[in-house]
């Protein structure tokens, strides 16, 4: 037997006779010599091992030490070692199998192939005296560094070594000597080099660079663990990438002047921010870090939106120009082309990931929210939109765009504010005839629905059912004026209006009308009477309008002007020509209020229309004013319309006087939430009462919870609820 082990070191098993050598292993196990015959064996195949190391090993070992690149000719002698050593093992185990069956199983031993594999291990690799295992892994690791800086090597010697160390188990495990010998260093290496590398290669490169390197660095290193190390080992070194050269470098590669996250935003870089992007996500602080910059961004842009459009206010209240719808529209633009440029990057560079859409929108909700007319301006926009910038659009464009002005309308936080100047927005639009498609109106309002549900829009649809009942109560009113002898001296349009729907003062503003104008409305109120018997009429002249027909010294126009502006034009056809009235004598008149005449004479006699001279001439109108009629005024337009001279949006004193009126409002929803919660609910704590509430009414505005406090204070003084006995802190309900 020990002849035949021999023969098969030698290469020369060719020589043996297979059934002879079987037959001697088989009968010295029989005759219980199993154990002799095992360590005989073990004996043979230790001494081949130490031969070949002390020949074929020890002799080349002062390479790797004075030139670890050379080094890899170790790798090749020792690969050749293990490969014959594994081709001898196969045949061993073939002469041996009765003992492998029999002898090894009830000795609990290893079988003969896994105990050459053993020896190899113990003898070869960890050879006591010679230290190859430090030598091997010097080797591998030396190989890969100058893989690392671009050189040449043989990947194919670096892999037979891997595969073999794979191949060794430890003793009683079943872990690789891979693991022990190899994985650890390589890993630790790694971790050296990458931490070196990222701090040379970010004071050398801007971020976009440092980026790609970073991700050819991951593309080798998982490369190189398919192709001559352990697949296993891929994600450890690559999570030593992550941290060295993108978790330890985060901050400095957002914060970095020249291109780093902000200019890459500024530029839209696209392809540079999905890069980071992926790169930043492979690290558990990364994406955090990533959402935070681009959060920031938008706030910065949003802070520069809101200062330019507040310094331009200053600068034109300063000039003494109005141009407050302008700068509505302008910064609702600048708000819509910001979120459209984030929209882009959350789909090409963001991957659409919602935790990103979620800081966007958060950062846009602020953004919207620190304008404290951005209620006002969004509606200002829509309106805009709907009375003129529609014209000539296709479906898809008005789609698109009421979609995106919708998106901000749900950032609001006070969306019954939005609600308020709405209804007034689209007021003017129906009574003056200023929209472009009621069906557009209508897609607006259906937008708007979704979004907050019914009770936000019931008003909305009322006021189109007005201006629809109107066209058949003026229809019955010229069939009424046919049958009776009375008519008014002119012809008229009467807008029946129900006061819930519109935003209608609660007074009538107070004037003297014309004679022929009370005729005119005492006419319509007996035809409306007698078919609506309990129904009030209230005439609002700061909302209607008249056509006039005016004689020039040239020529005639027709004046479109507001019904206001029309009393006071015809005090003019009592005046003799060349005299004038002084504004005391026409406040007599018309008995309108200070704002409102003062306001319709800037609109007649300086705005672009003079149809009155004002002396002296100033843009301000005075107590000590005097105007008369301009007989010279000429105008290429045959009809003329003229507007009232008024702020479109609100001053600070009228923004105060509507954030009151919303307050106002506001008490009675938020007692009306308490109310519903308390009649389900019979008896509730405080903290869960206001919780509830909030939940009711967020869709509509934020309520503080001091203010639901003192609705609940109020309704307990006026007992809708009482406060439990034992206990303030829970209410009951009183039916």
């Amino acid at each position: 037997m020990a002849n035949a082990i021999s023969t098969i070191h030698e290469q020369k098993a060719n020589t043996l006779s297979y059934e002879e050598v079987y037959r001697c292993g088989y009968n010295l196990v029989i005759h219980k010599c199993g154990d002799r015959l095992y360590e005989g064996v073990k004996d043979l195949i230790r001494k081949h091992l130490e031969s070949e190391v002390e020949t074929k090993i020890v002799p080349i070992l002062g390479i790797a030490e004075t030139s670890p690149s050379e080094g890899v000719q170790i790798l090749k002698v020792v690969q050749k070692i293990w490969s014959h050593h594994t081709t001898c093992l196969i045949m061993i185990k073939e002469i041996l199998v009765h003992m492998d069956r029999n002898y090894v199983q009830q000795a609990r031993k290893p079988r003969s192939y896994d105990m050459g594999l053993a020896l190899f291990r113990d003898t070869v690799v960890r050879s006591p005296s010679n230290q190859i295992e430090n030598h091997l892994r010097t080797v591998m690791l030396a190989q890969i560094a100058l893989e690392r800086k671009g050189e040449v090597i043989d990947r194919g010697a670096v892999k037979s070594c891997s595969d073999m160390l794979l191949d060794l188990k430890e003793e009683n495990s079943v872990d690789s000597v891979y693991i022990s010998v190899f994985e650890g260093a390589f890993l630790e290496s790694g971790r050296e080099f990458y931490r070196v590398e990222s701090e040379d290669l970010v004071r050398r490169f801007d971020p976009p660079e440092y980026m790609r390197k970073v991700e050819n660095r991951l593309d080798e290193e998982q490369q190189r663990c398919s192709h001559y190390l352990s697949e296993k080992t891929g994600p450890k070194i690559q999570l030593i990438v992550e941290k060295e050269m993108i978790e330890n470098q985060i901050r400095n590669v957002i914060e970095m002047e020249n291109l780093g996250l902000r200019q890459l935003l500024v530029n839209n870089r696209l392809d540079d921010l999905d890069r980071m992007y992926r790169l930043f996500s492979r690290v558990p602080s990364g994406a955090k870090e990533l959402q935070a910059g681009v959060s920031e961004y938008i706030k910065e842009c949003g802070k520069a939106i809101n200062t330019n459009v507040k310094a331009s206010s200053v600068e034109n209240v300063e000039k003494g120009v109005s141009t407050g719808v302008a700068l509505a529209l302008r910064w609702v633009q600048e708000v819509l082309d910001l979120k459209e440029r984030f929209s882009t990057i959350l789909a090409s560079s963001f991957a659409k990931n919602k935790a990103f859409e979620t800081t966007i929108d958060s950062a846009f909700d602020s953004l919207i929210n620190l304008n404290a007319k951005a209620p006002e301006f969004i509606s200002l926009f829509i309106d805009n939109k709907l009375k003129k910038d529609f014209k000539g659009k296709s479906d898809d464009e008005v789609e698109n765009i009421l979609n995106k002005t919708t998106r901000l309308f749900q950032f609001l936080s006070d969306k019954d504010v939005f609600e308020r100047y709405y209804k007034q927005h689209l007021s003017n639009r129906l009574l003056h005839g200023k929209s472009l498609s009621d069906e557009t109106e209508r897609a607006m309002i259906t937008k708007l629905k979704i979004e907050c549900g019914f009770q936000f829009t019931s008003k909305l649809e009322g006021m189109f059912t007005d201006m629809r009942l109107t066209t058949d109560t003026m229809t019955s009113f010229r069939e009424f004026l046919g049958k009776t002898i009375e008519s008014p001296p002119f012809d008229m349009n009467i807008t029946v209006l129900t006061s819930t729907y519109w935003p209608v003062p609660s007074a009538p503003v107070s004037c003297n009308l014309p004679a022929d104008f009370l005729a005119a409305t005492k006419i319509f109120e007996r035809f409306y009477t007698s078919r609506h018997s309990g129904r009030k009429l209230t005439w609002h002249a700061s909302m209607g309008n008249v056509d006039l027909r005016a004689t020039f010294t040239t020529r005639k126009h027709e004046l479109n002007v507001s019904t206001m502006a029309a009393m006071v034009l015809l005090l003019f056809n009592n005046v003799p020509e060349g005299e004038s009235l002084t504004y005391s004598m026409i406040e007599q008149e018309t008995g309108l209020p200070t704002e409102n005449l003062k306001r319709t004479l800037q609109s007649v006699a300086c705005g672009k229309f003079k149809i009155l001279i004002k002396e002296p001439k100033s843009r301000e109108i005075s107590d000590t004013d005097t105007f008369k009629f301009n007989a010279a005024f000429s105008e290429k337009l045959s009809r003329i319309k003229i507007q009232t001279i008024a702020s479109k949006v609100e001053s600070t004193a009228e923004l105060k006087e509507t954030q009151e009126k919303v307050d106002d409002a506001r008490r009675h929803v938020i007692e009306a939430s308490i109310v519903r919660v308390m009649k389900n609910r019979k008896t509730l704590d405080h903290s869960n009462l206001v919780t509830e509430v909030i939940s009711q009414l967020q869709g509509r505005f934020h309520p503080a919870p001091s203010l639901i406090k003192k609705r609940i204070e109020a309704l307990i003084e006026r007992e809708y609820l009482e406060r439990a006995p034992g206990d303030r802190t829970v209410y009951n309900y009183i039916a």
